[in-house]
């Protein structure tokens, strides 16, 4: 790679990480090619160099963000058996939820720009989502495994989690008057009555 493609890349990486303190510090209302250049320090056309519009730029943000998970959960800890693993799988899932609220809002609580499919997006979060479902064939039978069970199943794990992850970083959970113990007990209940789920089979 030549010297300007070298630059090419770095302004393109700066752009990205500047487009995500915008967001953090200032909303993603704030959000703008020409905010970037700001931060940056550079001509307010440069980063169209890499970016046709606002809306690229956001949908490769929002493109690292599921790249970034998609990663998290394959670097779990594999266990020998997908029961085992899909319960690794949920630990990592809040875990980043967690520990990186930012990036979680955007990739669940943003619309999707048009261009999300232009940039790769629509790619990634399907590569995100497919980490779940290879589990959940394991556990259905492998490759004979009905894809609309597998499908159903990997919602309602998909959709548990993210209620769960919520509701643990919203503000009413201060003020829920739980009994002692049960805060720190609800991921692992929540898992376990999932597998149970799991083995019991549909209605």
């Amino acid at each position: 790679m030549d010297e300007k493609n070298d630059g090419d890349v770095g302004l393109k990486t700066a752009c990205l990480r500047a487009a995500r303190e915008t967001i953090a510090e200032r909303g993603l209302e704030q959000l703008s090619l020409r905010e970037v250049a700001r931060r940056l320090g550079v001509s307010h056309q440069a980063p169209y160099r890499h970016f046709p519009s606002r809306d690229h730029l956001l949908a490769e943000v929002i493109r690292e963000c599921f790249q970034d998970f998609a990663r998290f959960l394959d670097n779990r800890e594999k266990q020998e058996g997908p029961e085992q693993d899909l319960n690794c799988l949920g630990s990592r899932y809040l875990q980043f939820a967690l520990e990186r609220p930012l990036e979680y809002r955007l990739m669940f609580g943003t619309p999707w720009p048009a261009a999300a499919e232009e940039v790769g997006l629509v790619q990634d979060a399907l590569h995100a989502f497919n980490i779940l479902r290879t589990d959940l064939k394991g556990i259905h039978g492998g490759e004979r495994a009905a894809q609309t069970q597998v499908d159903l199943d990997a919602m309602l794990i998909w959709s548990t989690m993210h209620g769960l992850s919520s509701i643990l970083q919203s503000s009413a959970m201060a003020h829920l008057d739980l009994t002692k113990g049960v805060h720190e007990q609800v991921p692992a209940y929540v898992m376990e009555r999932i597998r149970t789920m799991l083995q019991t089979g549909p209605a």
